[in-house]
């Protein structure tokens, strides 16, 4: 398949390209896959929140709660968005919160990767470290976290629905609304 970078890289037009979504939707893999695919940094939030605190998001949640960490990723990010064209891949409930979603809206193009429970389950179970998991069952989780989250992910302009297939099936995807939104 022939790639037009030229094209692609128009989504960069409007600052960085930012993913969100739920938690297991694939946004770090997809997103070092955009990244390299439009010439570009890929930077993952959630481990640059985890350098400025010197701890892991599990020791944050664990220690301060989930609102001492949204306060440090909410400002993370908005470090982040600052700067040259790059793919920024969020934490699943980054977008939830209203100055983190205004920022995103305002100074970057966002992109939703949605994804069917089962897939996310399967994806989640794969991995550790997930502190709105620990202890429950992951499908009761996601599936009410979906039923809250969707409708505020469908905010984001450009809508990529994740499939059981390579990761370059979504980049490819991702690359065509890009060229299609600009």
């Amino acid at each position: 398949m022939q790639r037009n970078s030229k094209s692609a890289s128009t989504g960069l037009k409007r600052g960085p390209i930012v993913l969100i979504g739920m938690m297991g939707v694939g946004k770090s893999t997809v997103g070092r896959r955009l990244a390299a695919r439009l010439g570009v940094a890929f930077v993952d939030a959630d481990e640059e929140i985890e350098k400025a605190a010197g701890m892991t998001i599990t020791e944050m949640f664990e220690r301060y709660g989930e609102s001492y960490f949204r306060d440090g990723e909410r400002r993370v990010i908005a470090r982040l968005m600052d700067g040259g064209p790059k793919v920024i891949a969020t934490g699943g409930g980054a977008f939830m919160q209203d100055e983190t979603r205004r920022l995103i809206l305002e100074h970057a193009t966002a992109i939703w990767l949605d994804a069917d429970i089962d897939i996310l389950v399967d994806r989640v179970s794969r991995r550790e470290g997930r502190p709105l998991l620990k202890g429950k069952d992951p499908r009761a989780v996601l599936t009410e976290l979906a039923a809250t989250r969707n409708p505020v992910y469908a905010l984001a302009p450009i809508h990529i629905k994740s499939i059981a297939a390579p990761h370059e099936v979504t980049v490819d995807s991702i690359l065509e609304q890009l060229v299609a939104w600009h």
